[in-house]
């Protein structure tokens, strides 16, 4: 099969990576042969990371993922490893060494606060923090040390959606990259490096494989950073041992990073993806654009329907009009918000305790991107101190995952939760 245009976001959902033959092939024979690299670049005008050592070449079916997330996402070569800190500790092994920087905003979930307080002290790194809506503050952070900026598309929070776009120039103008995690919005409603970003990531687990029933993680260079520039990257730029003494930017190009990132950090540490989860995985972005549409309509009319409850004190989520975020949210993410979001009781913790108590249809569980709705406590799941400290989670704070149930069955399990006393069934 032929296209005389670039396919469209559907098409290359259901097809980038494999053809319909030998996916339905490696269903059944997980190790089988998967569509040639020649068609590949005919389809989607990829450029396939091809190493010089045949073992260290991914799974086919691995490697079908990572050929679809990257033409989903625009990028030039992509890398699948067994999780989302994987993904991040591989990516800021590849670009530092000990004494070097990094940037981040205090926007991240609190978990990936924790790993950013641990363990990058641990490797030889600092971190220093920024605002996310005070660009002034990343440019005050950088220093000559700096090797990259990190930040997340849509905060955990659902209230905050990042300028990738005035970030990136800030990023360039200091000659690092910028790091963009696309977890919570997935490339059906952002793809970062048409903002400027320089890599992506993805925690699987999310919306790419609809239900947290995976871990994973996905690394995708966008193949237009200059690693060569300034010379701050030795990684990069200087001759590389693994590779017969060979400079890694010059030999590879625009997927010189991904690259760095499977011959050299996923070899030493054996993080690859196993095929059966890239497999379910391969299966589940099939339907994102129709899930993720879903997600998006219930968790508006879901938002709409606590910001207009008297028992609740606020609501935090960038697709509600009169928002700060929300002209933003619209320019990043014009089909649909994201479902996540935080908002908060009248009253005091015990009323959390309460409501969190009576719901049914919700579990308690922190599932980004699963079919069924779920509202977690941060603070239950969270460093106290921490979390209070960089992302201004409170005790009451209830963050909702809104689900692909029927809107209105979400809706009125809330309800009930929200009143007083629980409604009956008539």
């Amino acid at each position: 099969m032929r296209f005389e245009r670039i396919p469209g976001f559907s098409t290359r959902a259901i097809h980038a990576g494999a053809t319909p033959a030998s996916l339905n092939k490696t269903v059944d024979h997980q190790a089988a042969s998967l569509v040639s690299v020649e068609n590949v670049h005919t389809l989607y005008m990829m450029r396939q990371y091809i190493p010089e050592n045949p073992e260290t070449e991914g799974h086919p079916v691995c490697v079908a993922l990572e050929e679809r997330v990257a033409a989903l996402e625009g990028g030039t070569a992509a890398v699948a490893v067994s999780s989302i800190n994987t993904a991040q500790f591989l990516v800021f092994y590849a670009l530092m060494e000990p004494g070097d920087e990094f940037v981040t905003a205090r926007q991240p979930s609190g978990s990936l606060i924790s790993r950013f307080c641990e363990v990058p002290g641990k490797c030889g790194w600092k971190v220093k923090w920024a605002e996310i809506d005070d660009i002034s503050t990343f440019e005050n952070a950088i220093t000559p040390r700096t090797k990259a900026i990190f930040v997340e598309t849509i905060a955990n929070s659902g209230g905050k959606i990042t300028d990738i776009q005035a970030i990136s120039k800030v990023a360039h103008r200091a000659r690092v990259p910028l790091i963009v995690d696309n977890s919570l919005a997935s490339p059906y409603l952002c793809r970062p490096i048409e903002h400027g970003a320089d890599i992506v990531l993805h925690n699987i687990s999310h919306f790419l494989s609809n239900h947290g029933n995976i871990t994973g993680g996905i690394i995708v260079e966008a193949g237009s950073f200059n690693w060569l520039q300034g010379k701050k990257y030795p990684t990069f730029c200087k001759p590389c041992p693994f590779y017969n003494g060979k400079v890694l930017a010059e030999e590879f190009g625009n997927f010189a990073f991904a690259t760095a990132c499977r011959a050299l950090s996923l070899n030493n540490f054996e993080a690859a993806l196993p095929p059966f989860k890239a497999l379910m995985v391969l299966d589940s972005i099939e339907t994102l654009p129709l899930r993720m549409q879903r997600h998006c309509d219930n968790a508006r009319s879901v938002a709409e329907f606590l910001n207009d409850h008297p028992d609740v004190a606020w609501i935090n989520y960038a697709g509600l009009q009169g928002h700060r975020y929300y002209k933003q949210a619209l320019k990043y993410c014009p089909d649909g918000i994201g479902a996540t979001f935080t908002f908060g009781l009248n009253g005091t913790s015990d009323n959390v305790d309460k409501f969190i108590s009576r719901v049914e249809l919700l579990g308690m569980r922190n599932d980004a991107g699963g079919t069924r709705s779920a509202l977690i406590r941060p603070m239950s799941i969270m460093p106290a101190g921490e979390t209070t400290q960089n992302t201004h989670v409170t005790e009451g704070t209830i963050r909702l995952f809104v689900g692909l149930e029927d809107k209105a069955d979400i809706i009125a399990d809330l309800d009930q939760a929200l009143s007083p006393t629980p409604k009956q069934d008539i």
